[in-house]
């Protein structure tokens, strides 16, 4: 091997080293960035000649430098409620604009989102995360839910109040067996419209023969009104009628025997204008041959009367919008002052076969490539997305201590190399003196 090539050789050993130097220390400055990916240098010999009787030629060291894209960095919990991290293989949808198109999106692991001032989820780089509307349920509007255009900016600031209807009506009473045929007795519960507007309804029960009771619902009058909306702006007049009959009878165990109608249910007619007409409420009252709604047993008090346990509706009064959470399956849920929680958008998680052949734009924000095969959008948990952690962040992948004993390595390969620099350079010295 020449003077020339052992140079040759320790100036690529150099450049390795210090590749491997810059890497460490930008690994330790990135030691509490969130979603940073190590950096890492991938060293191979560099062989340019063969050994042979008459000599050897050397060639040196060649390097790659690649983040360790498939790393998961340890969870840190928040107390954000607009935090994420995934533990897993796959990346969230981001741009650094709401009107990119999905050419224009890119992917990061950084779920620091809070909201901006128009209501928009930014993450601490800036970047809008992508979700894909949903209606109510949580299930996904767009039919092209594997695809980059059902996605759009995650935008909170235009969720307006809201209320919810009530749709059932759930009893727990007894009506007193010991009760003479033609007593009735009456109690009433509130229930609310499309509007959130609340209503009294009067329920009304009456023994008709053994084993057998009338409940009777009257049309309300309205309860609540800022300002008061007066009796001419119902659809029906003022003044309660009364509705919806059911019969039930029951068993001589006290257990229920049948309805009629067979399904019960209550039609809400008389509400204010501008609701939806007319609301139909179904009446839980028991299941048959059970003791697990309206029951007939003797009553407790020396004068019959009805007991009441409870009567549960799902309804809710109207309500602001009071706060904005993500859930870990990846449902961005819009919390209301009245308790009703809506599920606005659902946070897809892009997945690449190849996610080493991302291509790095700036801090922990990459872009598609060839190199990383096809992009396929998953929900949370489906194969190897992996799972989203709600109050979460995922942190920097670096190690310290493995750092430091890198910088310890480099340092040394560094200086042996200068070293060797150096010997040559004594060597042409030396030559060059012989020549002379």
């Amino acid at each position: 091997m020449s003077i020339t090539a052992a140079i040759g050789s320790a100036v690529s050993g150099l450049r390795a080293y210090g590749a491997q130097l810059s890497a460490v220390s930008e690994n330790l400055a990135n030691s509490n960035t969130i979603a940073f990916k190590n950096r890492e240098i991938d060293f191979n010999s560099l062989v340019v000649g063969n050994t042979t009787r008459s000599g050897f030629s050397g060639g040196g060291v060649i390097f790659r430098a690649h983040q360790e894209m498939e790393s998961q960095g340890l969870l840190k919990t928040t107390d954000s409620s607009t935090d994420i991290a995934i533990n897993g293989r796959g990346f969230l949808v981001v741009s650094d604009d709401v009107t990119n198109t999905p050419s224009a999106f890119n992917y990061s692991r950084n779920g620091n989102f809070t909201k901006d001032a128009d209501g928009f989820l930014v993450n601490s780089e800036g970047m809008f995360l992508m979700g894909q509307r949903t209606d109510d349920t949580g299930a996904i509007i767009s039919l092209a839910s594997n695809d980059l255009t059902s996605t759009e900016a995650v935008n909170v600031g235009s969720v307006a109040g809201t209320a919810q209807a009530t749709t059932e009506l759930r009893f727990d009473l007894n009506l007193p067996a010991n009760a003479g045929i033609g007593d009735n007795y009456n109690n009433s519960v509130q229930i609310f419209d499309a509007l959130g507007v609340a209503h009294q309804i009067t329920i009304n029960w009456e023994k008709t023969a053994t084993n057998t009771w009338r409940a009777t619902f009257q049309q309300p009058t309205q309860v609540d009104t800022v300002p008061p909306v007066p009796s001419a702006d119902y659809l029906v007049g003022a003044l309660p009628s009364l509705t919806d009959v059911i019969d039930i009878t029951f068993n001589g165990d006290g257990t229920i025997a049948g309805f009629v109608p067979a399904i019960p249910q209550f039609t809400l007619t008389n509400f204010v204008a501008g609701a939806l007409a007319p609301q139909t409420v179904s009446l839980d009252l028991g299941t048959v041959g059970l003791t697990d709604g309206v029951t007939q047993f003797s009553g407790t008090t020396v004068i019959p009367d009805i007991e009441i346990f409870f009567i549960d509706q799902d309804g809710v009064r109207f309500g602001q919008l009071s706060s904005v959470e993500i859930n870990g399956e990846g449902l961005v849920e819009a919390i209301f002052e009245n308790g009703v929680i809506l599920p606005i958008y659902r946070i897809p998680i892009a997945t690449f076969q190849n996610p080493r052949g991302l291509t790095h734009i700036n801090g922990t924000i990459y872009d598609e490539s060839d190199d990383a095969g096809v992009l396929v959008l998953k929900r949370p948990g489906q194969g190897d997305a992996g799972d989203m952690i709600a109050n979460a962040l995922e942190m920097s992948t670096t190690d310290t201590a493995e750092e430091f004993n890198k910088m310890i390595i480099s340092q040394q390969a560094y200086a042996a190399n200068a070293q060797v620099v150096s010997t040559a350079d004594e060597l042409f010295d030396e030559l060059l003196a012989a020549v002379r």
